[in-house]
């Protein structure tokens, strides 16, 4: 439908004989924050996986923004990801040797355009997620929450319309978890995004706007 950003359809996945999703359906529309909860090794992150596009199916097909992935190839997938959608990482992804501003600026080292104006974008979403002091910095010489707060801002830098988070908060003490996922909430509300969280924590699923409960490779529950 045209107000789905994602759509998942009888989607398997298999490593090996492992078989980790087991005919999923899943849709999130437009603008909305869902969470995919459930416990260790139930296939929270291969759904993210396939839903980015960075893991092919086995069987069935994922729609993210009308496309089907299943059609594309690896360069028009990432071409996708590049223009449609960021990704936030539990372990940040960050390059040790460059600054906090250079991290953010690196998915779009290929876009072309206005360097100048697109360096004012990662200074203002560096500023927005409270680190406009910090941009020179390199990932060593930031806390936990402020290298998740420039994988955050990095995610954002293409201006995606979908935002996906493995387990944003998973490295993060309480307090800092909390803190980072208000800017992903608060940011995605402020850009239109559509937010799909995958975690374990029930904190995070209460405060989303639809809830998918998975359990051994399946959807078990929906709340909306």
């Amino acid at each position: 439908m045209s107000d789905e950003a994602i759509r998942v359809e009888g989607v398997t996945k298999r490593y090996g004989a492992l078989e980790v999703l087991k005919n999923v359906d899943m849709a999130v529309p437009a603008g909305r924050f869902a969470a995919v909860i459930g416990k260790s090794g139930s296939g929270k992150s291969t759904l993210l996986g396939v839903v980015s596009g960075l893991e092919k199916t086995d069987g069935g097909r994922v729609v993210v923004k009308g496309q089907d992935l299943s059609g594309l190839d690896e360069p028009a997938a990432a071409e996708l990801r590049r223009r449609a959608i960021g990704i936030v990482f539990q372990n940040f992804n960050l390059i040790p040797s460059l600054s906090a501003l250079d991290n953010v600026l690196l998915p779009t080292f290929f876009n072309g355009g206005d360097l100048a104006a697109t360096r004012r974008r990662a200074v203002s979403l560096l500023e927005q997620v409270g680190l406009g002091d910090r941009t020179h910095h390199r990932p060593s010489q930031l806390s936990g929450g402020e290298q998740q707060r420039v994988a955050i801002a990095r995610a954002l830098v293409n201006d995606p319309s979908i935002l996906l988070a493995d387990e944003p908060t998973g490295n993060l003490d309480a307090e800092t978890g909390a803190d980072v996922l208000a800017l992903l909430r608060d940011l995605s509300r402020l850009n239109a995004t559509t937010l799909l969280v995958v975690t374990h924590d029930l904190d995070i699923a209460g405060k989303a706007d639809m809830t998918f409960e998975m359990k051994d490779g399946r959807i078990a529950d929906v709340h909306a």
